[in-house]
Formats: structure tokens, sequence, C-alpha cells
């Protein structure tokens, strides 16, 4: 009896009420959230593609914004993306399914190059769920090089 006991005090220490350590690790300011939450609300009825670059700081580990520009062309954002250098893409890209229907899949594309450090790799491996969940998107494809962006209407025929 009295090792039950125990135990639900362990477990109940287990639980704590603050967010997972993916949370207290990487960092989203308020006006990154917010323009997180725009695009994704903005970009749900958009009739050509749509995708913005997220990095995260090396230093402070804050998620933000890569630059102020949002993609609307997949070659030029092929082209900006860098060779060594993970990053995380939001895309938004409006599709026409095999039933005749409009679909706007909104999901993150997380672009891992091969020739990327190891370093780098951790960084943005652990803060892949937390990107995937305040981003609110409905899938994560993984991609390791640019031109993999060319083929992305065929891997979001299956995600719709």
């Amino acid at each position: 009896m009295e090792i039950s006991a125990f135990v639900i005090s362990v477990e109940s220490v287990r639980k704590p009420s603050c967010p997972a350590s993916e949370s207290r690790l990487y960092a989203f300011s308020p006006e990154t959230q917010e323009k997180l939450r725009k695009f994704r609300l903005g970009t749900s009825r958009a009739k050509d593609p749509q995708a913005v670059v997220y990095q995260i700081d090396k230093h402070s580990l804050e998620i933000a914004q890569a630059d102020d520009e949002t993609y609307n062309n997949i070659q030029e954002l092929a082209d900006d993306l860098p060779d060594h250098s993970p990053r995380f893409i939001l895309l938004s890209y409006p599709l026409t399914l095999p039933s005749g229907r409009l679909s706007v899949p909104y999901v993150m594309l997380y672009y891992l190059p091969v020739t990327c450090n190891a370093e780098l790799r951790m960084l943005y491996a652990g803060a892949k769920e937390l990107m995937r969940n305040t981003a609110e998107v409905g899938k994560v494809i993984e991609i390791t090089e640019a031109e993999d962006l060319e083929t992305i209407e065929d891997k979001l025929g299956g995600a719709a």
C-alpha cells in the first residue's frame, strides 16, 4: 500500500504544468506568432501558391521569418534557399483534386539539406514539432534539396 501511494506521488510530480521542453528552449516573438496566424488565415482561399521561410537564430534560439518576403513562385523560393542551412517553409498551395474540387493544403516543408552540419541538424530537429504546432499546419513534408520543390504538387496531391 505504501509503495502505490509513493508511485502516485511520483506520477503527479512528473506531470508539470509547464509547457514542453521545446517551448522553453525555442522562442517565438509575439510579432512572429501574429505573422504565423495571419499567414495561415490569409492563405486559406489563395488562388496562387504562397510560402514564407522561417529560420532559427543560433544565439537566441528564436524562430522568426527569414525575410519579409512571401513567395508566390516556387522556383524563386527554390533559388533563394540556402545550400547548407535548414529552413522551415510554410506553404499554402492551391490545387485541383482528381474529383475537380479545389483544395488549398497548408503544410510545412522541413528543408534539411544533406550538406548541413550536425549542429544545425539537431537545432532544427528539436524545433520541428514546436514549429508544426505553432504554425498549425496539417502536414510536414521533408525535403533535402531545393529541386524537391519542383515535385511538390505530386507530394501535396496525397496530402489533400
